[in-house]
């Protein structure tokens, strides 16, 4: 073998080596037959009163689990989930928003910090392994590199718990303004350097600047959670951006087969949980639920 041969045969193999470490599982990993449970997110459940009601109606339609909140009754959580049978898969930080990791004022952050451990406290009580957080906001007064090293600080300093507690932190991608391609994704979960930092990835909201399939792909194993959501572009453009969650699953953009097949080639075989408008009674989650199935055979 020459120099030549040399250096092209070791490239290819570096290659290899980082499409499968930073990507995930390679393009063939795709298994025999899709083992997906469907599960909903609290605030989707417009039916029902209380706790146990959306628990029994949510299992009524033909879910699996429910993604609650953090900062719930946990009791009451805790009877509803015994009684109906369900599983909580995942629960997801009330209060990242309006708490953000990323604000200027070191006491928000360590409230938001704290918001972030007693989501993580919630989600070991409950069986869950994933609390989904937003890391922070990016605008006119906190800049684009403030909410990076702002954020990761803050997580740094929960992770301890998470790793005692084996629940995983997994950042969503919502309009925040930060973490805008797949690639900065990789780099930001990489850096902490820890299996309990993952990515909670939404199917709709990405459509607003990129493609899902696309995520999932470069993602990979980095994929914690997934979130079902449907957008239509076509309205957002004509009507605002909000307003293209407006249309019903496999009615939007969303191309679903795509979004199946990647999730195969990275070997994912989790929650798929809805974050879909339709959920207010019995028969808007049904059929949210045979939707749902439709994609997943898709």
């Amino acid at each position: 073998m020459n120099r030549r041969e040399f250096l092209k045969k070791s490239a290819m193999g570096s290659m290899a080596v980082f499409a499968t470490s930073a990507f995930g599982a390679p393009a063939y990993a795709t298994p025999s037959a899709r083992d997906l449970k469907i599960g909903i997110m609290w605030n989707t459940i417009g039916a029902g009163d209380t706790i146990h009601e959306k628990f029994q109606l949510s299992k009524r339609a033909g879910f699996g689990g429910v993604e609650v909140m953090s900062h719930m009754n946990r009791k009451e959580v805790l009877e509803a989930r015994d009684d109906t049978g369900l599983e909580i898969p995942s629960v997801c930080n009330s209060k990242h928003w309006n708490i953000p990791l990323s604000s200027s004022d070191p006491a928000t952050r360590k409230k938001g910090r704290e918001a972030l451990e007693l989501s993580l406290e919630d989600a070991s009580a409950y069986g869950a392994d994933t609390v989904l957080l937003v890391p922070g906001r990016v605008d006119e007064t906190t800049s684009y590199d403030d909410c990076w090293y702002r954020s990761i600080e803050e997580i740094k300093k929960a992770l301890p718990l998470a790793e005692k507690l084996k629940v995983t932190i997994a950042i969503e991608n919502v309009w925040n303004n930060f973490i805008l391609s797949p690639m900065e994704a990789v780099h930001y979960l990489d850096q902490f350097n820890s299996p309990y930092v993952k990515f909670y990835f939404d199917c709709g909201n990405i459509l607003r600047y990129g493609w899902p399939e696309q995520w999932i792909n470069i993602l990979g194993r980095r994929i914690a959670k997934v979130h079902i959501k449907e957008f239509s572009r076509e309205i957002a453009n004509e009507k605002g951006n909000s307003a293209g969650f407006g249309v019903q699953l496999r009615e939007g953009d969303v191309n679903w087969s795509e979004v199946m097949k990647a999730l195969d080639n990275i070997g994912y075989s989790d929650w798929i949980t809805l974050e879909q408008r339709g959920g207010d009674s019995l028969k808007g989650l049904k059929e949210l639920v045979n939707r749902t199935q439709k994609i997943v055979s898709s």
